[in-house]
């Protein structure tokens, strides 16, 4: 078995156990039969592995980021809507511990200090893969533009889709139909992700983490 393996097997447990080292204890189950173990992993493994206390949750929380990263390519025929559609379909199984993961990644095991990397480089990465997906041609300062308003546009339909999961998609569709004018105005872009970074920190707050 791998660390590797292991982590893609925890992914899929996070629906039923959420972003916790039980998931992790737990894929050992889940190998194929003849390298299945009759039992979870030790705390004392699952530390080995994957990190102490909070920071094997937090290698579990971005395992399963790239896991989504690599969902969006699998749509066929891609287009900037579809692909960001995908990707709120692949937190829709994980959506009741989502807030507590966004929580888990802006704290510090350190000081409670709020760290806005988390949550920019999380919708950032996601508006990158969506114009490498959909071969977008941007160069120099409109390829920043196009993956800033990208970032800002799906980062607010995802915080919106974990308070109101049923009415996600037209949000996001009604954002990217205003996209062209959040384009052309950097404050607005700003706004946004200014927006996103105060969710997050209200997240954690709310869970008790700051």
């Amino acid at each position: 078995m791998s660390r590797a393996q292991l982590l893609k097997i925890a992914t899929g447990l996070v629906s039923t156990h959420g972003f916790t080292r039980q998931a992790l204890a737990q894929s050992v189950l889940a190998l194929p039969t003849d390298a299945a173990h009759s039992e979870p992993l030790s705390n004392t493994a699952v530390s080995a592995l994957f990190g102490n206390g909070d920071d094997a949750r937090r290698t579990l929380i971005n395992a399963w980021l790239d896991e989504g990263l690599t969902d969006m390519g699998t749509i066929p025929s891609p287009t900037l809507r579809n692909v960001l559609h995908a990707r709120l379909r692949y937190n829709e199984p994980a959506l009741p511990h989502l807030p507590e993961a966004f929580a888990l990644l802006a704290s510090s095991n350190i000081i409670p200090l709020l760290d806005p990397v988390p949550a920019l480089k999380h919708v950032s990465r996601i508006a990158n893969e969506a114009c490498q997906l959909t071969h977008d041609k941007s160069i120099q300062l409109e390829w920043y533009s196009q993956r800033a308003t990208l970032a800002a546009v799906y980062g607010a339909a995802e915080l919106h889709q974990i308070t109101s999961p049923n009415t996600a998609y037209a949000f996001l569709d009604t954002l990217l139909d205003q996209s062209s004018k959040l384009h052309n105005a950097a404050g607005e872009v700003g706004l946004f992700s200014s927006y996103i970074f105060k969710s997050w920190k209200g997240i954690a707050k709310s869970k008790g983490l700051i």
